[in-house]
């Protein structure tokens, strides 16, 4: 039986020729000649009994009948066009930016892509590519270097001018966050310090966003920490990929249930032991809103030295990187008058 055609992939090429086109089909085997009209391929092998890849000869531009020729006749025909070629044009990449490691799969927008050969960033060969239509191919990117890198597109026609760039970021690092710790409620600005950070698109607290953020700088970020509990670790997403982690841990707030003693003379001097929940990360105690020494003995214990003041009750507080919490009223008393 002759051979028959079903597929021709691709179905167009320029009028120069040298288009690898692919028939699928049946009875290939042992096929003489592939024809582009009344002109032979200027070659084709026989891949199997099912498959053939010629190349395109030259022609004038219009639709021309491919048909293969076998011992047992020749086959039905298929339509392939001829297309004047054109320098090909890039007018746009999508997305625009992304690792130095490459992997990035893009799409180029333009025109005159038909019969593409390559696609290249910054003289580097895109990882694959595929031609969807004259005016549009997609690409995987190659691994390159931080910076801009311009992409062109080669075809019969010419290569593509350097007028379209695609942008690579290196990944973005961090060192440090500060403060380490905030309140499970959220609302603690962050400051973190790192390394390609610019164009970050997220910073996240454990897998949840940040209530906000500001790129300061491409070493700096400033993030306000989302509610949550116990240990998040802190990353930034940006068109490099996602950074390293750096400690963030949420603290319950703290409470104050009870003051030993509880009065004292109105000097200064006396060592109060202040008693609670959640204490262990004090940073200031106040009594009457005038900051006193003190040293945290444990998660419900601090010692503070209560100040000099006027006789009367005043309000005592903790605040931690948990919050701040008023505990019982310390009282000073009056010396007695002699």
């Amino acid at each position: 039986m002759p051979p028959t055609i079903s597929t021709i992939t691709p179905s167009q090429g320029p009028t120069t020729g040298g288009t690898t086109v692919t028939l699928t089909g049946t009875g290939m085997t042992g096929s003489t000649a592939v024809r582009f009209g009344s002109t032979n391929a200027t070659s084709f092998t026989v891949n199997s009994a099912t498959q053939i890849t010629a190349a395109s000869p030259p022609h004038a531009a219009g639709a021309v009948a491919v048909i293969v020729v076998n011992p047992t006749g020749n086959s039905n025909s298929v339509t392939f066009t001829y297309v004047v070629a054109q320098v090909p044009v890039v007018t746009s990449v999508a997305p625009s930016s992304g690792p130095t490691a490459g992997g990035t799969s893009v799409t180029l927008t333009g025109t005159g892509f038909t019969g593409a050969t390559a696609v290249t960033f910054a003289g580097l060969p895109a990882t694959s590519f595929t031609v969807n239509s004259a005016t549009q191919i997609t690409a995987v990117t190659p691994a390159g270097s931080d910076g801009a890198a311009v992409v062109t597109v080669t075809t019969p026609g010419g290569t593509s001018a350097p007028d379209a760039f695609f942008f690579y970021a290196a990944p973005p690092v961090l060192i440090s966050g500060a403060p380490a710790q905030g309140p499970t409620t959220g609302g603690v600005v962050v400051t973190l310090t790192g390394s390609s950070l610019l164009n970050a698109s997220a910073v996240r607290f454990g897998s949840t966003n940040a209530t906000s953020f500001t790129v300061v700088s491409a070493t700096q970020i400033t993030a306000t920490a989302p509610p949550g509990t116990g240990s998040s670790p802190i990353t930034v997403i940006t068109p490099g990929g996602t950074s390293n982690p750096v400690a963030f841990s949420y603290v319950a707030a703290p409470t104050l249930t009870a003051l030993v003693p509880s009065s004292g003379p109105a000097s200064a001097g006396t060592v109060v032991t202040l008693t609670g929940t959640n204490l262990a990360t004090a940073w200031a105690i106040t009594f009457g809103g005038t900051p006193v020494p003190f040293t945290v003995v444990s998660n419900t214990q601090i010692t503070a030295v209560a100040p000099a003041g006027p006789a009367g009750a005043v309000a005592v507080t903790v605040t931690t990187a948990g919050g701040t919490a008023s505990g019982p009223a310390y009282t000073r008393v009056a010396a007695p008058g002699i």
